[in-house]
């Protein structure tokens, strides 16, 4: 557990915080209570990224490769991350063919991380497949022609279990064949586990480095993530209610996630970020010189 507190800045106007408010982020964002103060406004990753960096807003739990591609003047909070060690279930390719015959890939515009990902396994598997922005249900896009679509977030999740499932009280979820219907999912998080042995870090809380967070922000998500952490079972009803999913699926698929970037976690990021854009910066978790 880190002790690390910025130092006390004043603020001239409110500090202004821009949250991806996937399921994923749930146990931090569904408890937290913004100080006095601090503001806050919501987006898909792409356009929290574009918030943070044009300044739009002061925080974000952004992609993790635009923290690493503008690592010159964004920090990351020491504490915060969403990571997975293996899979993930929310970022997935699903393909209806094997991976070596695939010849045109659908991409969403929502995630900058997924794509990125992606194009570091296709470089390690030696392939290279036609990438394509188009947006969609997988099924839909697989039917217009594509061999595999990638999705991330709720739909990605929503939609695994509708290839994947449905689980009884038997099943052990990383057994399950992960095919059905005709369909093939290959999960990002756990190809790069299998690829590197280490966690996948997709987002971290970045602040611009002359701009930290207030303390009492820092304070109030610390304090939310252990109510979440604490609460699962009950953030984990509330989101199974809105996604249509089974509860232990989505309790399964929340309890997975690593929220404390601890070093493993710092150690597979700057893995990626080599791989991913060489000649990145030095990445800075906390406060920064």
């Amino acid at each position: 557990m880190t002790d690390y507190q910025p130092s006390s800045i004043i603020h001239p106007r409110p500090y202004r915080a821009g949250w991806i408010h996937f399921t994923n982020v749930a146990p931090i964002l569904d408890p937290l209570v913004l100080p006095e103060g601090v503001t806050a406004i919501t987006g898909v990753p792409t356009q929290m990224n574009e918030a943070l960096l044009s300044g739009a807003v002061d925080i974000a739990n952004i992609s993790a490769v635009e923290f690493i591609r503008h690592a010159d003047i964004l920090a990351a909070l020491p504490d915060f991350s969403v990571a997975v060690l293996g899979p993930v279930y929310s970022v997935n390719l699903f393909h209806t063919c094997e991976l070596p015959d695939m010849k045109r890939i659908a991409l969403t515009s929502q995630s900058a991380m997924s794509v990125a990902l992606l194009e570091v396994l296709l470089r390690e598997w030696g392939l290279s497949p036609v990438l394509e922005r188009a947006e969609g249900e997988a099924e839909e896009l697989l039917a217009r022609g594509f061999d595999g679509v990638l999705r991330i977030g709720d739909s990605a999740l929503r939609e695994w279990y509708g290839v994947v499932g449905p689980f009884t009280d038997e099943t052990i979820v990383p057994e399950i064949p992960q095919t059905g219907r005709g369909i093939i999912v290959t999960d990002l998080a756990e190809e790069w586990f299998k690829v590197t042995g280490r966690p996948f870090v997709f987002a971290v809380w970045a602040y611009r480095k002359d701009n930290p967070p207030p303390p009492e922000l820092l304070s109030a998500m610390r304090a939310a993530r252990r109510y979440g952490i604490g609460h699962l079972a009950e953030v984990s009803r509330r989101h199974a209610l809105k996604l249509g999913l089974p509860e232990d699926v989505v309790q399964h698929y929340l309890w997975n996630f690593r929220y404390h970037l601890e070093e493993a976690d710092r150690q597979a990021l700057n893995l990626f970020a080599d791989r991913a854009v060489p000649g990145h910066a030095e990445l800075c978790f906390g406060p920064c010189e």
